[in-house]
């Protein structure tokens, strides 16, 4: 065995692939089933034990209830036009609830983790490899890695297609639950959105108006908690909406935030933008887009194939392990 890798892959040959095979056919292509590396071992519910990231799910939880506290009993309860109490009422309590579903959702599912620990030299001889053929080990989680899969070092597993690791939902952004976190970030920009234009009538009716009328808190703190949820709804409709914009970019480019960190774009065939939001987010357009209760049923059919480059060999810096 050669010394470790420095940057992220290892290889494991197939038995009659050495070294030199693999200088000769740096730009051979070879498909290996998809179902040997990417079917997932995952049956339970998914959830990453991290400190930081809990925490930061349950603050997007308690911003999104103050938000609902100061709609409800600030601004909406002590209106004097029960059509303007209802209509808005709805519309934030649908928004509200539509993005904390889809934050569940995107923390809750399997973004796309790699089987952990299946590189094992007994495992890949039973893959019976043909000489030349190769798949990827990941170094950190004995995986075998397919292609556009990175390791995730909070996670501890390589996930398909990840884009980052976004401790907001404690959880990756990858193959599977990309829909979910681009469904999160719109609802929460349009409850921030919505929240906006409220506070902004309610100052202009309270100005008009006695302030003691306005609401059934004092007029400081009334100023205070509108002043607060001002605050909090302009910050993140700025950041939503540019995560939004940003994934929504990653899908119809068919490119992740991490290969363009790490320069990796072009090294696979693109599909077309509507053909990858289409995969994203589950088939034909439709409704169900915007639900974070439908699942994807837009996947991959289980013959395809995965090609598994042989080039990039000095690049890389692999450790090749003969099967012998």
């Amino acid at each position: 065995m050669k010394s470790p890798v420095h940057r992220c892959r290892d290889t494991e040959l197939g038995r009659g692939a050495g070294p030199q095979t693999n200088f000769l056919q740096t730009q051979q292509r070879i498909p290996v089933s998809k179902d040997v590396i990417t079917s997932s071992s995952a049956s339970a519910m998914w959830f990453i034990r991290d400190a930081c990231g809990i925490a930061c799910a349950l603050v997007t939880w308690m911003l999104v209830f103050y938000a609902e506290f100061v709609v409800l009993f600030v601004m909406l309860l002590p209106s004097r036009s029960l059509a303007y109490s209802v209509v808005n009422g709805a519309l934030f309590n649908a928004l509200a609830f539509l993005a904390l579903a889809s934050h569940l959702r995107a923390m809750c599912t399997d973004p796309g983790a790699v089987p952990k620990g299946n590189a094992t030299k007994e495992y890949i001889e039973s893959l019976q490899l043909k000489p030349g053929q190769v798949v990827y080990k990941c170094p950190k989680c004995c995986s075998i890695k397919p292609d556009r899969a990175h390791h995730c070092s909070v996670c501890k597993r390589c996930i398909r297609k990840m884009d980052h690791h976004c401790p907001w939902v404690n959880n990756c952004v990858g193959e599977s639950n990309q829909k979910y976190f681009v469904l999160f970030t719109m609802y929460i920009a349009l409850v921030s959105l919505h929240s906006l234009v409220m506070v902004a009538f309610h100052f202009l009716n309270c100005f008009e108006e006695d302030w003691t009328k306005c609401s059934s808190f004092s007029p400081p703190a009334t100023v205070i908690l509108l002043i607060l949820l001002c605050f909090e709804s302009l910050l993140f409709l700025i950041f939503t909406s540019v995560m939004f914009g940003t994934q929504v970019h990653s899908i119809c480019t068919d490119e992740t935030g991490i290969e363009r960190l790490k320069g990796e774009t072009g090294k696979w065939g693109k599909v077309p933008c509507w053909k990858a939001m289409e995969t994203a987010f589950g088939g034909a357009f439709s409704l169900s887009w915007c639900s974070p209760f439908a699942g994807l049923d837009c996947k991959r059919s289980p013959q395809e194939h995965i090609t598994v480059p042989l080039g990039d060999i000095i690049e890389e810096e692999v450790i090749e392990i003969p099967l012998t």
